[in-house]
């Protein structure tokens, strides 16, 4: 690679609305940087946050610097819709390897166990919901999907309660849907808080230093050389031994995975909560969450405190972020897609709009490993990452320092290599026809 690398700083565009924009400030509070540290963990999303606690916890005194360039939770992490799978997902049970699924649920599980232990050690207050959750289908289509998607899950022996239009009426208070499938196993969360309160709660030996990008990086000197631009405009050389690049989509921006990772954007809204008037209406439960069987359909939560999620429509993000008029046109889809399922609460407003970018591989694999001599990544995760990014993050600290563990070897026996994509506008005009396609044959799904 070039010597030095120029990174794009993250867009400042609509953060993700679980929370109010006000509440995105910076947690890092270091006055001053050091010039130089053992472990530069560059990302402060889930992947990111995974690697430095694991670090702090068996690097023993190696001093581990985290840098995100936006405030904590502004990124992917803060912005998906709070689902910890437990399962293989759409992609990965294509294939009929019983090893590798195997492998993918130990994984999962856990992630999610150690997440669990963390945010209650911690006291984080995120909505930790062990309420499994719903794989939903509306026509044919998605029903065809549902009974593949059964057929494999009695393949690998998962536990699951199949539901009919009644059973999801009882438990979603809409007769939308005509089938769906519960799984147990699955965990919600308010990412947001979740990831801002990991992130208040790293180890001692960890400093945390976010809203401060990386504008310059590369090998220097037998390791690596990051210039930061603080909030001030001061430039910041940190030399590092160690680096971890939890950047996901743009790790491109650093010089590896170039042409391999196609960053794609997918549109949320949320409702302001129920009132008590409203909830004495609403005929379901509270506190479920629904994926679509059908990729291009639509997700949805009902949050605990009377909050509706909603999220569908994806595009080619090659500027990493969507544009106002993206925006507005998600938010009509949405709110006509909430309208459907939900006529009586049609006046109930839409409080946020944003975009999250998510990587994904045209052969749909999750790359972890060594990029470089003392240089560590995972990226592509195609849709599902909490519990794939708490796993790779802590991993990548354990490869870096040599632990070995039977959780170290699956998630290199389940990872590979992304292959090579042709370069934009080809590729951004070639995704959007893919995307537009999916969706319409997804039809009634979205």
């Amino acid at each position: 690679m070039p010597s030095y690398q120029t990174p794009i700083t993250p867009p400042l565009d609509t953060p993700g609305g679980w929370h109010s924009a006000d509440e995105l400030f910076p947690l890092g509070t270091e006055a001053t940087l050091p010039g130089t540290c053992d472990w530069l963990v560059i990302g402060g999303g889930i992947t990111g946050l995974s690697a430095a606690t694991r670090l702090g916890e068996v690097a023993g005194n190696d001093r581990v610097l985290l840098v995100d360039a936006r405030p904590i939770g502004w990124g992917a992490s803060g912005r998906n819709s709070g689902f910890l799978l437990d399962l293989p997902h759409k992609f990965d049970l294509e294939t009929r390897d019983k090893d590798r699924l195997t492998r993918i649920m130990d994984l999962n599980r856990a992630a999610i166990d150690q997440m669990r232990a963390r945010t209650q050690e911690l006291s984080i207050n995120c909505d930790w919901s062990d309420c499994g959750k719903l794989q939903g289908a509306v026509k044919e289509r998605g029903t065809g999907m549902i009974r593949s998607y059964v057929e494999a899950l009695d393949w690998l022996g998962a536990s699951y309660e199949l539901l009919d239009r009644d059973g999801c009426a009882e438990v979603m208070g809409t007769r939308h849907y005509a089938a769906s499938v519960f799984t147990p196993g699955s965990v919600l969360v308010d990412p947001m808080a979740m990831v801002r309160g990991l992130a208040a709660n790293l180890p001692q030996t960890v400093t945390l230093v976010d809203d401060t990008p990386v504008v310059r990086f590369g090998k220097a000197r037998g390791g690596y050389v990051a210039q930061l631009r603080r909030s001030s405009g001061e430039l910041v050389d940190i030399e590092a031994r160690n680096v971890i690049l939890a950047t996901d989509p743009y790790t491109g921006q650093f010089g590896y995975m170039k042409s391999r990772i196609l960053p794609t954007i997918t549109f949320a809204s949320i409702t302001r909560p129920l009132t008590a008037g409203e909830k004495a209406r609403y005929k379901g439960r509270m506190n479920w969450g629904l994926t679509p069987a059908d990729a291009a359909g639509t997700t949805l939560r009902m949050t605990a405190e009377g909050r509706l999620l909603i999220r569908n429509h994806y595009a080619a993000a090659p500027h990493f972020c969507g544009e106002d008029h993206d925006l507005a046109t998600a938010r009509r889809a949405h709110r006509s897609g909430l309208d459907k399922r939900w006529p009586d609460f049609a006046n109930v407003p839409i409080s946020a709009t944003w975009g999250g970018v998510v990587s994904l591989s045209g052969n749909h694999q999750t790359f972890f490993g060594a990029l470089d001599e003392r240089l560590y990544s995972a990226n592509c995760y195609n849709g599902v990452g909490l519990t794939r990014g708490w796993s790779a993050g802590r991993l990548l600290a354990d490869l870096g320092t040599g632990i070995k563990s039977q959780a170290l070897d699956d998630i290199q026996a389940v990872s590979g290599k992304p292959n090579r994509l042709p370069p934009d506008p080809l590729l951004s005009v070639g995704a959007n026809a893919r995307l537009r396609l999916a969706q319409w044959q997804a039809g009634a799904e979205v």
